[in-house]
């Protein structure tokens, strides 16, 4: 990865898109600490941990911290992620975006703008709910319709800024802009959660025991990153035979090749909306003032994951087994809109292609979705492990970070693309230095 970064500042043009990209991320960094005007702070951060809960943490490390301090660039790029995953959902719903989804490079510029405005109105709805419910629990210094206004105007135009220093990035950069963008806010939280760790754990205690915390702790992230890259790497592949045919006078095909099919098909998105959904009805419930019994208490602490894995709530572990299913189900159902085995299936039948010992059309679709619910079971397997590790360690130890294993899977993730696309970069002026000698 050095080696690739190294050699790609020794030419002019990716060493001009590091550094664009580079002072692009400054900008969103300086952003993360400009304070929205008539906030009190920390009543904000305190209604923020009463409302989202345990997600606040999960929140503040996609948004570098702006969050829970209700900066400028508070929403960042959830918004975007939100309305990309919204309209990827949509695509299998409604046939118009289905068909703009299938035409190539114009159907795809058509969604990004679409993706767009999504984003902009997901931004003011989620602006407004936090204007209102911070003029509810008074954390407002006026609480008048002018500073909620404010509030709700600057929180979307930072929103939009943000989506567009994202698009800069894709574009003059090195490209990946809102991954890139989402990578460094998590990054920036990282430094903070060592120091508390530290402060946990090392600070204080005597040699050996310091020595055995800083062992544990390290070895952990290590083990945790390890297991993120091969999730991240994983994948079986499917050989797939051409049959020869005549092509005028020669005999054209007979090529093999493979279907790479990713062991984690589905990255993030099933921890994302599961920590989501389990999270609304807290949400709701201290938005709305909602008056629950014992039993509502119980079932929330349920659904808080700073009670998982805690010997003092057992009942807490019902919680934990609704997010392990959640978690199963959106792999299964996110994997099914992402990848079509009969559309696989037809098109390999149509180009003459084969899997060995496998019949084309039915029987070869057929086994593609025998193949794909064995290794979205093993993926997901893999992601709810690498998910729960953090919520372990917090409900063992008490040992809460705003990073944990989604964020190690994103921060992978982006890495291992970036680093592709800036060897693919370099590589076409390889071969364009060729072309022109």
């Amino acid at each position: 990865m050095f080696k690739t970064l190294i050699n790609a500042l020794k030419v002019e043009q990716l060493r001009k898109r590091i550094i664009y990209t580079f002072w692009i991320l400054v900008v969103v960094r300086l952003g993360c600490q400009l304070p929205i005007p008539g906030i009190d702070v920390s009543q904000v951060q305190e209604y923020l941990q009463s409302v989202v809960g345990s997600s606040y943490s999960f929140i503040d490390s996609f948004t570098g911290g702006s969050f829970l301090s209700m900066s400028v660039f508070a929403l960042s790029v959830t918004p975007y992620i939100t309305a990309s995953i919204i309209m990827q959902l949509l695509t299998i719903a409604i046939p118009a975006l289905e068909e703009m989804h299938r035409d190539g490079e114009d159907g795809k510029k058509k969604m990004n703008q679409i993706t767009r405005y999504v984003s902009v109105g997901l931004a003011i709805l989620e602006s407004a709910g936090l204007a209102i419910g911070f003029s509810r629990q008074g954390a407002l210094g006026d609480s008048g319709i002018f500073t909620i206004l404010t509030i709700i105007v600057t929180l979307t135009a930072g929103s939009t800024i943000v989506m567009w220093l994202g698009d800069r990035i894709s574009d003059k950069g090195i490209g990946n802009g809102i991954s890139i963008i989402l990578l460094i806010n998590i990054v920036s939280r990282m430094p903070a959660d060592f120091a508390n760790l530290y402060e946990m754990f090392v600070k204080g205690e005597d040699t050996v025991k310091a020595i055995i915390a800083v062992c544990i702790i390290v070895a952990v992230v290590i083990g945790t990153t390890i297991l993120v890259i091969i999730l991240q790497d994983a994948e079986r592949r499917i050989p797939v035979q051409y049959s020869k045919k005549m092509q005028g006078r020669k005999m054209a095909g007979g090529q093999s090749s493979y279907i790479p099919l990713k062991v984690n098909t589905a990255g993030v998105i099933p921890v994302i909306f599961a920590s989501s959904l389990l999270s609304v009805p807290s949400i709701v419930i201290n938005l709305f003032s909602m008056q629950i019994g014992t039993t509502g208490q119980k079932i929330l602490q349920g659904m808080n994951q700073n009670y998982w894995f805690n010997p003092e709530y057992p009942l807490a572990s019902v919680g934990l087994i609704i997010y392990i299913f959640l978690n199963v189900v959106f792999a299964y159902f996110y994997t099914s809109i992402t990848f079509n085995p009969m559309e696989v299936a037809n098109n390999m039948k149509k180009s003459g292609g084969f899997v060995p010992g496998i019949r084309p059309g039915k029987p070869t679709q057929d086994y593609l979705n025998k193949i794909l619910n064995y290794i979205v079971l093993i993926g997901v397997i893999g992601l709810v492990i690498v998910a729960l590790i953090p919520v372990f360690f917090n409900g063992v130890f008490k040992a809460d970070v705003s990073f944990g294993g989604t964020s190690l899977i994103i921060i992978v993730g982006v890495i291992l693309e970036t680093m592709k696309q800036i060897e693919s970069q370099m590589l076409v002026r390889n071969y364009s230095g060729f072309l022109n000698d």
